[in-house]
């Protein structure tokens, strides 16, 4: 197959003249969806994380092991999904691509055509390290984190440095280390909140690397758990101008993980540049349903708050039995959380699954730990009441 057919003229000069390889070409349509569908691709990540527990038929089961919210989306956004169907037979009815933009821009304070929204957060967060990384400009990222960053450039061959999250720090972002550990690096990624351990990076901390970092390099911010938190988001950035792009998605609070829908928020120079390999294609490939589910969620800010005030109130509950256990964690901001169980973690997590509670996965950094997601009261307390049996 004649892998340079599927980039443009000036996507393949691009890449060349920043040191990748026509061999290379593949990977990057394969991670773009240009139709390059490499196999060995999926099979990596599925290696690298393990089998995800809540795959398959689980009825009755507790499902705290993939971040997802409880229950469906908000009512407003199921009704509003729900009368698209009707609609699925045009492509783009009501203008509801370009509304989601307006509400957004509103929202967060920033401009319209600084946003773009995405079949879920995963295509840009792969395409800026395509677009802003190369064999010479690496990658660096926390560890643990949101690992697609790391095998995007292991795909690529990018060069990769990850900065461990470390106790005396509180387990928070080291953004002095993170410079430190590739002074020329094309992107810094920030999971914020930090998935898996739902900590925050204070905007200050991001505002110091954008002042220190090297010219041409971006900050990739992955606010995918933002709404947990309610601190502030990195979005003001974005509308400040600065070599920043903000990644959100609908999966979490807004409970649309089989919906797939996101957003990247950056200057459209920026957007520009991650655009040139396949054209608006993945940017305009969206659900109509999922445009319809998002656009009635997102401004629904009491319900976005009554949320997360629930989810608070069922990882506290669950932390004082922990307290109580005397078992170790780590305070987080968002809805899921880092046990250490003192032991390896992978067979605590197939003990948990035995008494029909399916757990997270653990980091290879940390291997007595599991990440486990905040669900309802009700999942919870199964929680605790599984880990009575399973930690005698």
């Amino acid at each position: 197959m004649n892998t340079d057919a599927t980039l443009s003229a000036d996507a393949q000069r691009d890449l060349l003249q920043r040191g990748y390889s026509r061999r290379q070409f593949g990977r990057i349509g394969a991670l773009l969806g240009t139709g390059l569908a490499l196999a060995s691709l999926p099979g990596r990540i599925a290696q690298a994380r393990g089998v995800v527990a809540s795959a398959g038929d689980n009825a009755g089961k507790v499902l705290i092991d993939s971040n997802e919210w409880w229950t469906g989306p908000m009512e407003e956004g199921v009704r509003a999904g729900v009368a698209m169907v009707a609609q699925g037979n045009r492509y783009w009815p009501n203008g509801n691509r370009q509304a989601l933009i307006k509400a957004v821009a509103e929202i967060e304070g920033v401009p319209a055509d600084h946003i773009m929204p995405w079949p879920g957060s995963g295509d840009p967060l792969c395409r800026t390290i395509v677009t802003f990384c190369s064999p010479q400009r690496g990658l660096v990222t926390l560890d643990p984190t949101y690992e697609p960053s790391w095998e995007t450039a292991e795909w690529l061959k990018v060069p990769l440095a990850k900065v461990p999250l470390r106790r005396e720090k509180h387990w928070k972002t080291d953004v002095r280390a993170m410079l430190a550990a590739d002074p020329n690096a094309g992107v810094y990624y920030i999971c914020s909140p930090n998935n898996p351990t739902g900590t925050v990076t204070p905007i200050e901390d991001i505002e110091w690397l954008l002042a220190h970092k090297p010219a041409g390099s971006i900050i990739l911010v992955d606010e995918a758990y933002i709404h947990f938190s309610g601190t502030r988001s990195a979005a003001s950035l974005v509308a400040a101008g600065k070599d920043v792009i903000v990644l959100r998605t609908f999966s979490k609070l807004f409970g649309m993980a089989g919906l797939r829908l996101g957003l990247s928020m950056g200057r459209p120079d920026l957007l520009e540049k991650m655009m040139r390999y396949d054209g608006f294609s993945q940017s305009f490939m969206l659900s109509t349903v999922a445009l319809a589910t998002g656009l009635a969620s997102v401004t629904r800010a009491q319900e976005i708050i009554q949320r997360r005030n629930q989810m608070i109130a069922n990882r506290e509950m669950t932390f004082a039995h922990l307290r109580q256990r005397g078992i170790s964690y780590i305070p987080s901001m968002a809805n899921m959380f880092i046990v250490d169980w003192k032991r390896p973690a992978k067979p605590v997590r197939e003990a948990f699954a035995k008494q029909g509670v399916l757990i997270g996965r653990n980091w290879p950094i940390w291997p007595n730990c599991s990440r486990i997601t905040v669900g309802s009261e009700s999942d919870m307390q199964s929680f605790c009441k599984a880990l009575d049996v399973v930690i005698a």
